[in-house]
C-alpha cells in the first residue's frame, strides 16, 4: 500500500489532483480545503490513505496526517463514505472535530454538506466515547510541510500509546495526543492537569484524552 507521496502537482481537477512522482502521474483525491491550498507546480508532500475495491482502486491525499487519520475514523460510522468525511474535514479544523466527538455535540457534523441531521446524530453519538485517532509513527524527518516544520504526527505514535505506570509518563503520553490534534501545548498541558487535579483515581489514557477535550471545549 502508498502511505505517503513526494512529488510536483502536475494538475488541479475538482475533487483531486494528479501527482507527478518522478515521472509517474498519480491521480489523488483531495478535499476542498487541501486543494485551495495546491496550485500546478508545487513541491509537497502528501500522507496517502489508499482504498482497495474489486472495481477500483483509489488514493487519497492528505497535507496533515493527523486528518488522515480522521478521515478513516470518521468512515468507521455507518453511512459516512469519502465524501462525507471529507465534507466534515473541510467545514472543520480537526481540533473542533475532535471537541464535537469527545462532547456528542452533533451540529459540528450537520455543518458538513451532504451531512443531514440523523447522520450528524448518529456520527456523535457513536465517536463519543471512542479515543481520538492518531496519525501514523513517521521516521524523523519524513513527514514534512512546505515551511519546513516537521509534522507534529511525526512526534506521536500511530496507535494509543499505553499508559504509563507513572502519572508523569500517563500525562506526557495525554499531552503529545492533544499536540497531535493541534492545541497549543500550553493549553493543553493546562487542560490535562486540571483533568488529573479534578480526579481522584488516575483515568485511563483515553480518557484522560476525552476529559481534556472537555476542558478545551469552547
Amino acid at each position: 500500500m502508498i502511505g505517503m507521496l513526494k512529488g510536483i502537482v502536475a494538475a488541479l481537477g475538482p475533487d483531486g489532483i494528479v501527482l507527478d512522482v518522478n515521472g509517474v502521474g498519480y491521480l489523488v483525491g483531495v478535499g476542498s480545503g487541501t486543494l485551495s491550498r495546491l496550485e500546478p507546480g508545487q513541491s509537497v508532500t502528501l500522507h496517502i490513505e489508499t482504498y482497495v475495491r474489486e472495481d477500483a482502486f483509489k488514493l487519497f491525499g492528505f497535507l496533515d496526517d493527523v486528518e488522515r487519520a480522521w478521515f478513516v475514523h470518521l468512515q468507521n460510522v455507518q453511512g459516512v463514505g469519502a465524501k462525507a468525511a471529507f465534507a466534515i474535514l473541510d467545514t472543520s479544523p480537526v481540533s473542533e472535530i475532535a471537541n464535537a466527538a469527545a462532547l456528542g455535540d452533533k451540529a459540528t457534523f450537520s455543518r458538513a454538506k451532504g451531512v443531514g441531521p440523523k447522520l450528524a446524530a448518529r456520527i456523535a453519538t457513536e465517536l463519543k466515547d471512542k479515543a481520538p485517532p492518531q496519525g501514523r509513527s513517521f521516521s524523523i524527518g519524513l513527514p514534512v510541510h512546505e515551511t519546513g516544520t516537521p509534522s507534529a504526527a511525526a512526534a506521536v505514535p500511530a496507535s494509543a500509546p499505553a499508559p504509563s505506570d507513572t502519572s508523569s509518563g500517563l500525562r506526557e503520553d495525554a499531552v503529545s495526543a492533544l499536540l497531535n490534534l493541534g492545541y497549543h501545548e500550553t493549553h493543553a498541558r493546562q487542560a490535562v492537569a486540571t483533568v488529573l487535579r479534578q480526579d481522584g483515581d488516575a483515568p485511563g489514557l483515553n480518557d484522560l484524552i476525552r476529559l481534556s477535550l472537555k476542558e478545551l471545549a469552547p
